[in-house]
């Protein structure tokens, strides 16, 4: 190009032109210059006409005929250097070529021609492109008056679009030329001639222009023009600024439009309305300053969208003249007018919720810019919207005393547009705005620090938590704001839901409503109006119902986390010793009570009194659905009176008739049936949330409404509907305790639950989904359970323990068909057994479509079940639970030509084999070895011996322990001293307690063997003896064994006494003949105890025979007695008199006279609804991270701890820790048995919560023993736990006992 002639620039400005044009489009459509320029950048990409062009074609043979040359000898070079071996150091050949082409001099000597060429080309054309519109200036001017009639006229400043316009592009001297011509001193055409101008040109040219801030003045100059052509035309370049130009150019139109408004409301000249005389929007004046506030008002809420793309400093300049703005300060103009209405009143009227400061304290980015100028510069901006507040309660406050309380905005018909707006209505926008800019203020640490505040006139601060107090009182002290039309906005601007929603946002924010909600004194001003209803003071209460169901609400969300039931509960004062004064849970539930016997005038007869009974009952049901909770509620018998409510409401309901098809329903007896049935589900609801707990469950049981609530459950279960708004893990834990007990298993029989959790598992695990469209085969299963029935297992798991064992399958065979349809499905728990465990026939076999997978998932279940001791038990004597195993190991054994060869080694014999060895031994950890699940890589996959006959190879027993004898010892010398010797009752008692805890800690192997059995028997002898210590009164009973002759054993109990003598022996605590004996203890307890047992008529079938389960209580005193049968009958005899035996010996107190008539005809024992209970409850306070573990499995610490309770913790303890747990329990008091269980959920923390990971806390639970558990070791936190909680616990225990009139 150095011989470039005019025929060259007149062909490169056509080419450039052509290509200017078939891209017009894609330009003009682009927001900003920056973003044409990325539009052009990126054509090649965009464009698949690109290389069609005229001018790239040209660009393209340029570079080609001056760069072709090195480019081809850059190629030989590398070529060359790859053939003999050296690599580029480039991944590409083309890569290399490209970076020594732009490094050569060729390249930059060609960049630069065609930049000087390029240069000239471009002038050109806009020289052209000024003669053509210097033509066009006269068309222009003609159409002036046109574009003026046509500009904006609907109240709204930037409606129309700087994208629909076109640009004349302006070079620097006409920019300068043009802000000339804006000088004030101009004559008025000259300036809108200029004005015209300046909106037709691109807003980035002319913020980058030398003269902007010239231009600047004179735009903010001619803001204030009386000429409104003038404010208009220039709003209307704001707005296009605003839309297409990036923030660091548009901060300065921001900022220079901020600082008109501010010095217009500062100055003499333009004085705006008072207050007084309100705001009419007709008014010319008012429409161009309101149309200014609202290009600032939506410029604010967008840019927080995009300013984290630049300097934190641009947006600090944004931040600092609005808050400037919105501070000034009457005091400022006080000379002038003080009754002018400030900024921030036009402000409110645009955004009345001030969602502008929501968007901008959103994000932390700029929420420190902005809360740190509010700190430092303009906290009067946020003691003015304290004031506001104050202000708008107090004239609230003397409305009510003049019984004038029409203080809100009149209704207006939403069909006229408003125009006026008088003084009462703006304070009150001005009251919305500041209580939802506070309301979004207190949500932030630093936002709260800005408190306390000082207010004009007041000596007083102001602090969070009067602020708080104020907004709680707007919700029952300032009227109801009705649907109100304020301009443009909708939706209601009630004080009373304004302070709810934000009261919602802080209690939903644990940080917030710690800080802001959990004090004595807001929860005293939410229970205000409530005191005062249940004392019968008089109050103004403005809706009474809707206030109260607001508060409701609040108090609800509060009781709903740990902190805030604490609060409600205790009253902020933990200390046990004073939770039984008068705190906050103890008014809501008389308040709620009094609802529900419509026992307060004010609120009798009205339509809300349902929803308000509703909402008061839900607040109840977030502390009586947790064990610490339901402790401060029970003495109201709350779940009487919701009984009651739903027993009128079902009555009621059932005279509801049927539709008739074809027949007009009236409409509002049909919407009053419809209420009848909602309020008949709520309670319904709310019953059924006292099963959240093992009390509560007991208390519904005892209502009798149990079965509906279970049914409704159910019904919700079905459509997978959520609980409630504050309960996040579903339904899993109430389930989990119902299926704990014999009634709750029962209803959930009736239910349909337990039938569709079956049907749904065989769906799962035989047929697949029907709706999945099946396009490749499923996978086969690695794990044992495969995921998609891990849930379904886990179900199950939950569901069967052995109180439901026994109500589900007792005395019930399996159908053992001779045939069975690949479409049948099972329904109940039988048909599990029948189809998936007990595989006892080919026609079994064959109705499973996936055999091995779906067996072993019944084994694995089986496997869990039998962990529960009883449940195995009932098992073996139903189905020869070994019998079966056996033979199908036996089955699996290789048939030689010589005779039986060895065991087929697969998942199904390794499952079998595992469960044999478990069910057929008993001890804790370290006296049995279990075989593992797994098989080892190598040639030996799996080293454990099967067997297909008894007995157990020797390889699964551990070493028997031995004896030791400790009869030498000092300590142990003195305790067997003092129980020889007791002289005064407590003191001795003391006496023994301190010595025993002393050898347990330091030498409990001292505390075994006939040492134990010599303590434990001289204890309790003296306990017995003292009237005070005696709990239960008991008839003498004479053991004789010709009394017992013709009384027999159930086949449970015979294979228990099986099990225990083959323990027993194995201990080396029995000898031969034990067997017998240990049948008549059981036999002479039985005949015993029938003595103490009273009538009860109940369908359960625990209730209908004897005591369900096997004695395991008698049956380990018998052990520890080394079979001596005399000894174990004199003790059971006398221990039956003591509170512990209660807890400690299941079989004492089945359908006892001793019992409540409604708690023995429950079904539900004793250390279930107690023990269980104050298990939960501690271990939510002492082992929170554990309580939470189970709320997220679904499982419940009641459960298992009732199974291992029940079994006297064996197969999970040695038989030495089981000694130490029976001895401790027996010496310190029957509250250890619940610290001794709070001990072992601390002992396996980490694994629980191991476990909850893995979703197998259940199993884990259930099949592992306690290893490494010693109750010497915890023996001190036990006693810090006592220290603690023993009067609450004692206190409650004594209480289970009938009370004599």
């Amino acid at each position: 190009m150095s011989h470039f002639s005019c025929e060259d620039e007149a062909l490169l400005q056509s080419m450039l032109r052509q290509l200017l044009q078939s891209v017009k489009e894609k330009i003009t459509g682009a927001p900003s210059v920056e973003c044409a320029e990325e539009i052009l950048l990126h054509l090649e990409e965009t464009d698949e006409n690109f290389h069609n062009y005229e001018f790239v074609k040209y660009l393209r043979q340029y570079i080609c005929n001056t760069l072709g040359s090195v480019i081809e000898e850059e190629t030989e070079k590398c070529t060359s250097a790859q053939n003999q071996g050296e690599g580029s150091g480039y991944d590409t050949l083309v890569q290399h070529v490209t970076k020594k082409t732009r490094e050569s001099k060729e390249y930059r000597e060609m960049m630069h021609s065609l930049k000087n060429v390029m240069m000239v080309v471009v002038e050109s054309l806009i020289n052209k492109f000024e003669e053509d519109q210097m033509r066009n200036k006269e068309m222009h001017r003609k159409t002036k008056k046109e574009q003026h009639s046509a500009y904006y006229t609907d109240n709204c400043s930037d409606s129309d679009s700087s994208f629909n316009q076109s640009y004349t592009f302006m070079n620097q001297e006409q920019l300068q030329l043009l802000v000339e011509r804006l000088d004030p001193a101009q004559p008025k055409e000259v300036r809108q001639e200029a004005m015209q101008t300046l909106c037709s040109a691109p807003p980035s040219d002319v913020l980058n222009c030398e003269s902007w801030s010239n231009l600047r003045k004179h735009l903010t100059m001619c803001l204030s023009d009386p000429d409104s052509t003038f404010s208009d035309k220039i709003l209307r370049f704001y707005a296009k600024t605003f839309s297409s130009s990036p923030l660091n150019m548009t901060r300065e139109i921001y900022t220079s439009l901020a600082k008109h408004l501010e010095l217009y409301f500062l100055s003499g000249e333009n004085c705006v309305s008072t207050i007084s005389d309100g705001i009419d929007i007709t008014n010319p004046e008012i429409i161009r300053l309101l149309k200014k506030v609202r290009l600032l008002n939506e410029y604010q809420r967008e840019v927080p969208s995009f300013w984290i793309r630049h300097p934190e400093k641009y947006m600090e300049e944004i931040v600092e003249s609005t808050l400037s703005l919105l501070s000034v300060k009457r005091e400022q103009r006080h000379l002038v007018c003080p009754t002018l209405l400030d900024p921030v009143y036009f402000l409110a009227l645009l955004d009345i919720k001030a969602v502008w400061f929501k968007k901008w304290v959103h994000a932390n980015y700029s929420r420190t810019v902005v809360l740190r100028l509010l700190e430092k510069k303009y906290k009067s901006l946020i003691n003015a919207s304290v004031q506001q507040c104050v202000y708008y309660f107090e004239s609230c406050e003397s409305a009510v005393a003049t019984s004038t309380v029409n203080v809100l905005p009149q209704q207006y018909s939403s069909n006229n547009q408003k125009t006026f707006y008088s003084g009462k209505e703006l304070q009150y926008i001005y009251f919305v705005h500041s209580l939802c800019l506070l309301g979004r203020l207190l949500i932030y640490k630093q936002g709260r620090n800005l408190f306390p505040v000082q207010l004009e006139n007041r000596k007083d601060f102001v602090s969070l938590t009067d602020l708080l107090v104020l907004f709680i009182r707007f919700i029952y002290c300032s009227p109801t704001c009705l649907t109100t039309t304020l301009t443009v906005h909708t939706g209601n601007y009630s004080p009373a839901i304004l302070v709810t929603e934000v009261l919602q946002i802080l209690c939903d924010r644990t940080e917030c409503a710690t800080e802001c909600l959990y004090t004595n004194t807001v929860i005293d001003a939410l229970l205000h109006p409530i005191h005062n209803l249940l004392n019968g003071k008089e109050m103004y209460i403005n809706c009474p119902e809707t206030s109260l169901i607001h508060i409701a609400d609040i108090l609800a969300r509060i009781a709903a986390v740990e902190d805030g039931l604490s609060l409600l509960l205790y009253g902020g004062n933990m200390n046990t010793a004073k939770k039984d004064s008068l705190t906050a849970a103890h008014t809501i539930v008389q308040f709620t009570k009094k609802l529900l016997d419509e026992n307060i005038s004010v609120l009798s007869g009205t339509e809300m009194l349902p929803a308000l009974k509703g909402a008061f009952i839900f607040v109840c049901r977030q502390m009586y659905g947790t064990c610490e909770g339901l402790q401060v509620l029970i003495p109201y018998g709350l779940h009487e009176s919701i009984a009651d409510a739903w027993k009128k409401a079902s009555s009621l309901s059932e005279r509801i008739p049927t539709p008739v098809p074809g027949t007009d329903s009236i409409s509002s007896g049909n919407q009053e049936s419809q209420n009848i049935m909602v309020w008949e589900e709520t309670l319904l609801d709310d019953l059924l949330n006292f099963a959240a707990t093992p009390k509560g469950l007991l208390l519904l049981q005892n209502t009798g409404a149990l079965n509906e609530c279970v049914t409704f459950m159910f019904s919700r279960f079905s459509k997978k509907l959520q609980v409630s708004g504050c309960e996040r893990f579903g339904y899993g834990v109430m389930v989990t305790q119902m299926a704990a007990t014999s009634p709750g298993a029962v209803a959930l029989q009736r239910s349909g639950f337990i039938k569709a959790l079956i049907t749904e598992l065989w769906a799962v695990l035989e047929c697949g989904r029907d709706d999945l469209r099946v396009t490749h085969p499923s996978s086969t299963p690695v794990d044992p359970i495969d995921r998609s029935c891990q849930k379904s297992f886990l179900a199950l798991v939950n569901l069967l323990s052995y109180p439901a064992i026994y109500e589900l399958i007792g005395d019930q065979e399996i159908p053992n068909k001779p045939e069975y349809s690949l479409r049948e499905v099972p329904t109940n728990v039988t048909d599990v057994i029948d189809r998936l465990i007990i595989l006892n026939s080919d026609a079994k076999i064959h109705s499973l479509f996936n055999y091995e997978q779906s067996h072993i998932f019944g084994l694995r279940l089986l496997s869990v079940l039998c962990c529960d001791l009883d449940t195995l038990l009932l098992l073996e004597s139903q189905y020869k639970l070994s019998e079966v195993l056996l033979n199908a190991q036996k089955e699996n054994i290789i048939e030689t030509s010589e005779g039986p060869g060895n065991f087929i080694i697969d998942g199904l014999s390794v499952e079998r084999n595992h469960i044999l060895v478990r069910i057929n031994l008993t001890g804790g950890p370290a006296e049995r070895i279990l075989p593992q699940r797994v098989l080892n890589k190598g040639t030996d996959p799996y080293p454990w011996s099967m067997f297909s006959s008894y007995p157990l190879p020797r390889c699964y027993l551990s070493e028997a322990p031995r004896k030791a004898d400790f009869r030498q010892d000092s300590d142990l010398n003195k305790l067997l001293a003092f129980l020889k010797n007791p002289d005064k009752q407590l003191v001795w008692i003391e006496n023994c307690r301190k010595q025993f805890c002393k050898i347990m800690k330091a030498k409990p192997d001292v505390i075994s063997g006939t040492i134990l059995s010599e303590l434990i028997e001289k204890f309790v002898l003296h306990l017995s003896e003292n009237p005070s210590e005696c709990y239960f009164s008991t008839e003498e009973y004479e053991a004789d064994d010709a009394n017992v002759k013709n009384e027999s054993l159930s086949s449970v109990q015979q294979l228990g006494i099986k099990m225990t003598v083959r323990y027993g022996k194995y201990l080396n605590l029995l000898k031969d003949g034990a067997e017998n004996d240990l049948c008549l203890v059981l036999m002479h307890c039985d005949k015993f105890l029938k003595q103490q047992q009273t009538t009860v008529k109940s369908s359960l079938r625990c209730l209908q025979e004897g005591y369900a389960g096997y004695d395991w209580f008698a049956s380990s005193v018998f052990l520890i007695m080394s079979g001596e049968r005399g000894k174990t009958l004199t003790f059971l005899q006398q221990f039956s008199s003591l509170l512990i035996s209660a807890f400690l010996w299941l079989r004492r107190l089945h359908v006892s006279v001793h019992l409540p008539i409604d708690t023995a005809e429950s079904g539900i024992h004793p250390i279930y609804f107690c023990s269980a209970h104050y298990i939960e409850m501690l271990l939510k306070a002492e082992l929170p991270l554990v309580f939470s573990a189970f709320c997220m499995s679904g499982f419940t610490p009641s459960q298992i701890c009732q199974q291992w309770l029940a079994q006297c913790f064996w197969n999970y303890l040695d038989w030495s820790e089981i000694c130490h747990y029976i001895a401790t329990c027996i010496f310190l008091g029957p509250d250890y048995q619940i610290y001794m269980c709070i001990s072992v959920f601390k002992h396996l923390q980490q694994d629980i919560l191991q476990h909850t990971q893995t979703q197998d806390l259940q199993v884990f639970l259930k099949e592992e023993a306690l290893h490494r558990f010693r109750v010497s070791d915890y023996l001190e936190y036990m006693g810090s736990l006592e220290a603690t909680y023993r009067p609450e616990l004692l206190r409650d225990m004594r209480n289970i006992r009938m009370q004599s009139a």
